[in-house]
């Protein structure tokens, strides 16, 4: 299997036919094995009937980046791809791009727009994660758009969505801006998805180290009744008497 130092010239015209076929050059059957399993796609899981081809995410971000150039249309392809990791290879591109503080709003907007029209093709946590922040938070936050659409996505159907509409806020946490990270979890406390308790543990649990006090009092009010993956998700930085005393307000519930 060729390493990831292989990968080191940028294609001028970089194609999503191109990147693909540089992918299938890492295919590996027992890591696809791996990968099947590690996010359930057996029938009645959350990745029911996903399609791996056991690439390592090292390799398809050291592959993204290399093609970070690539045409927003020729990521579009990639997105219809039914292979896992080729997606992932595109969500990883879009994410590079917006990262990179150069890139233009006008592209950051394009960027944005590609990814809530193909909500469809991102259909898995990592998926999701790898670029919700930048992308979607991101575009959100440095343009001053209303953040309205978070909203939108938290009272979806589609899981995915409603973890994007969270993990999005996560670029807000980092600029201090954590107010909508705690409405939206506020909103998306009787969920009934494991990831989505997760993903929203996780954000409180970013957002506390903002400003501890307020995360105390969103769990003073809810921490009876909130799911339990997600509380001890956001009070995993307390120390142990904290963590006692809110697993305790949940246990007398």
């Amino acid at each position: 299997m060729p390493g990831i130092q292989s990968i080191s010239e940028k294609p001028e015209n970089p194609t999503a036919a191109e990147f693909a076929a540089k992918m299938e050059t890492y295919r590996s059957p027992a890591e696809a094995m791996k990968l099947m399993r590690y996010f359930k796609t057996g029938e009645g899981e959350y990745g029911e009937g996903d399609v791996f081809m056991g690439v390592r995410m090292g390799q398809i971000f050291a592959l993204a980046k290399a093609y970070i150039n690539m045409p927003v249309e020729e990521i579009d392809k990639l997105l219809d791809n039914p292979i896992h990791e080729i997606r992932t290879g595109a969500l990883s591109i879009i994410n590079q791009q917006a990262r990179l503080k150069k890139t233009p709003m006008s592209q950051r907007k394009v960027l944005y727009d590609l990814y809530l029209r193909r909500t469809d093709r991102i259909n898995n946590w990592d998926l999701v994660d790898i670029c919700a922040p930048y992308v979607v938070g991101g575009y959100l936050y440095l343009s001053g758009e209303p953040r309205n659409v978070l909203f939108d996505l938290a009272k979806s159907e589609d899981v995915w969505e409603r973890r994007t509409a969270i993990v999005a806020t996560g670029y807000f946490i980092r600029q201090g801006d954590i107010a909508d990270t705690f409405k939206i979890a506020e909103s998306l406390l009787e969920d009934k998805h494991d990831l989505i308790h997760k993903a929203t543990g996780w954000m409180l649990r970013s957002a506390g180290q903002i400003n501890r006090p307020l995360l105390q009092n969103f769990l003073e009010k809810y921490a009876a009744t909130m799911p339990r993956t997600m509380l001890r998700y956001s009070i995993e930085h307390f120390d142990k008497p904290l963590k006692s005393y809110y697993m305790g307000l949940k246990q007398a519930k």
